[in-house]
Parts: C-alpha cells; structure tokens; sequence
C-alpha cells in the first residue's frame, strides 16, 4: 500500500491556525478532492472535527485514543496502525493530517502531495520537519493569484528519494 500526504503549507511548513487552514484557495479545496475522492483518507480526531463531516466518496479513517470516541460515516481506529489495517486493500492511502499524524507516519510515507502556498501566514500548527534531499520533485504546476485564489501557490509531487528514510531538517523545498 502507498503511504501518501495531501497537505498544504506556507514557506515555513504551516499548515493550520485554531484547527482550520490560514488561507483560502479555491483551487487548493478541488486538487484535494481530485486527489482523494474514491481512496481512504485517514486523519486525526482533530482533523476530522475541524472538516465536521465524513467526506462524501471516500473511506473516512479516523486515528484516536479515546475508546469512546463517534463519528458517524466513518471508521474510528486506536491507532494508525488500525487506520492503515482499516484501509483493506487499497493501492493508496491518503492521510490528510494533522501534524501529529504526518510526523508518525513521516517514515513510512512513499509520496507527498504538496500544495505550497507562497507566503507567510500566521498559525499554530507545523508540518514536522523533514530533509528535502529525502524525497525527489515529479510533478510540479506553479500559480499566481487570480479572484478565486488570493495567493501564488505551487502544486508540487515529491516520491520518496530510493533507499531514503526520514531524517534531517529544512524547508520543504
């Protein structure tokens, strides 16, 4: 099974503010959903919270420790392991964060769907550090702001670079 991220970042790895993105792009929100729809997504609690609702068209996995926890349309794990289990024979699993997510299973991922926002924004919440000479760029579609998308942002695919682990720090790219 691939082990793939779907985040958005700023120049500095920020990825949430108060349990929601600190920007607004249209075409962000659509790349996500081509991306994801018909794959399983697994997420943290707090991630789920924030989005409010199973997301139509694909297999919710929701990672939490606490044993009691609902979310209707979707599968509750204990673990990511659990989570990854929950995924059955899927070719690829999307994991959609948070932070705490994507550092655990950093080591494992194969591919990094990544939307860099070009700028800096205020928030809380870091995609954990990773070595960029880890991974290899092949894809990538740069755009500048127009009325939907009031930032200049850059779809970028990163494969994890053969033979490489997590390791180091830096950017992103």
């Amino acid at each position: 099974m691939i082990i793939s991220f779907v985040v958005a970042m700023d120049d500095h790895r920020l990825i949430g503010a108060n349990c929601r993105l600190p920007w607004h792009l249209s075409a962000d929100l659509k790349y996500f959903r081509r991306l994801t729809m018909g794959k399983p997504i697994l997420m943290g609690r707090g991630t789920h919270e924030s989005i409010g609702r199973p997301l139509p068209g694909r297999h919710n996995i929701v990672v939490t420790h606490n044993p009691h926890y609902e979310a209707p349309g979707c599968t509750v794990v204990p673990t990511v392991e659990a989570g990854l289990q929950a995924a059955g024979e899927a070719e690829e699993v999307m994991v959609i964060g948070g932070a705490a997510l994507y550092q655990q299973l950093l080591p494992q991922a194969h591919r990094i769907y990544l939307t860099l926002i070009w700028g800096t924004f205020r928030g809380d919440t870091w995609f954990p550090d990773f070595d960029p000479a880890d991974w290899t760029e092949v894809w990538r579609e740069d755009h500048g702001p127009d009325s939907q998308n009031p930032y200049p942002y850059s779809f970028i695919r990163l494969e994890r670079a053969i033979g490489k682990k997590q390791g180091g720090t830096g950017p992103p790219c």
